[in-house]
């Protein structure tokens, strides 16, 4: 069973882009689409120190983590560093195989080394699929051992629902955990490894020439937040486990299965403003509109799928990208759905468009903030890939 998963990757990567494969787990099939109160939504708040729970939705129902399972593999590099079995400044070979990870990565070359440091960084604010395999290569002799023992220590500290079955997160039918689960690892490692938790701090890293930036929006936005790490596979929705310490008191939550990063990210300050306030903690109120009414409407609701829109009716959310033209509707929404996870944000659309008797298909994301299409775009245009900012006035982009 272990043996083709390496020669399996590609092949689930694909599943996971263009959403072509049915992925069941636990004799649960899993719905087509991923939105905040819908069946794949599973929350939960925690108060960090003593593991109360402030409030949870299907936390003990079994979910795919996506790149929250680079938790656990860093919650292993921590380890290591804090026993001294390794430094961080000890080099990592790049093995063909973890050169070979799909995006996103920082495109490690065979033969290569990187610091364990840099790997760290690239876990953290890249999600690097190849960075994260060549630290399970070396700390584990290879991936799928290092996945054994992800398991198992996953076990030791209570994390009783989750397996492993590889150290980036990329799809794997067998690999799923809980909200439960999420929120234990979050607080073990900031309880075990505050030596090393500063790093999820990290808004920026700069590598052979290129900045990436933290895929965690809630850095610098909600008060108090300071990591851990996002998530996305189309069979998981956009998920995040977050912390964040105010008056004393520091809180983890986890969001899992949200439609879009702008839902999750909302839905989760939404959570994390609940438990505040119900450890009389003071809420630093934002302009924009107060979400937590609707979390508690989940609540009461036992996450049966309700239409919540989060979205402030302004201008500045009703931007777009459109990231090229193509022959054929599956690869444009191949490529659409490839630059809405580069922006974390936004819908997956494409447009059929009629030009001289030719027909094309535009691959676009929409419903992106000024900043998020901006920032997508550039980062496109690093990799050398077409982007065009879309402003409202252009008109209303296709639907899905």
């Amino acid at each position: 069973m272990h043996s083709g998963l390496i020669s399996l990757r590609r092949v689930r990567y694909h599943c996971a882009v263009l959403g072509m494969c049915a992925l069941v787990t636990m004799g649960l099939a899993l719905p087509a689409a991923a939105q905040i109160g819908s069946a794949r939504y599973a929350s939960i708040v925690v108060d960090a120190r003593t593991g109360e729970m402030l409030s949870a939705i299907n936390a003990d129902e079994y979910r795919y983590p996506a790149s929250l399972t680079k938790l656990m593999t860093l919650y292993i590099t921590f380890e290591a560093l804090h026993d001294r079995r390794i430094t961080l400044q000890q080099l990592v070979p790049i093995s063909a195989d973890a050169a070979a990870m799909p995006p996103t990565k920082l495109g490690l070359q065979p033969g290569s080394r990187i610091t364990v440091e840099q790997a760290i960084l690239g876990l953290v604010t890249k999600s690097a699929n190849d960075a994260a395999a060549a630290l399970g290569e070396m700390l584990g002799g290879d991936e799928l051992r290092f996945a054994q023992m992800m398991t198992l220590r996953a076990r030791s500290i209570g994390m009783t629902r989750t397996v492993f079955r590889n150290a980036s997160g990329l799809p794997d039918m067998q690999q799923v955990t809980t909200a439960r689960d999420l929120a234990l690892l979050g607080r073990r490692i900031i309880a075990d490894f505050p030596a090393y938790y500063g790093y999820f701090r990290t808004t920026h890293f700069s590598f052979h020439g290129r900045t990436h930036s933290n895929h965690d929006k809630l850095l610098g936005v909600y008060p108090g937040a300071d990591g851990l790490k996002t998530g996305y596979i189309v069979a998981s929705g956009f998920n995040l486990v977050s912390s964040a310490a105010r008056g004393g008191v520091r809180l983890v939550g986890v969001v899992l299965g949200g439609s879009n990063g702008w839902e999750r990210d909302n839905h989760m300050m939404a959570l994390l403003d609940q438990g505040f306030e119900r450890m009389d903690v003071p809420i630093a109120r934002r302009e924009a509109p107060s979400t937590s009414r609707l979390a508690g409407l989940i609540s009461r609701a036992n996450a049966t799928p309700v239409a919540l829109s989060m979205r402030p009716a302004r201008a500045a959310s009703r931007f777009g990208i459109q990231v090229g033209s193509f022959p054929s509707e599956q690869t444009a929404r191949a490529a659409a759905r490839g630059a809405q996870r580069l922006a974390e944000a936004g819908d997956a659309r494409v447009q059929l468009v009629s030009l001289r008797g030719k027909t094309t298909w535009r691959a676009q994301v929409a419903n992106l903030s000024i900043s998020d299409a901006q920032v997508t775009c550039g980062l496109l245009a690093k990799r050398k890939s077409p982007c065009m900012v879309l402003r409202p006035e252009q008109g209303q982009l296709a639907s899905r």
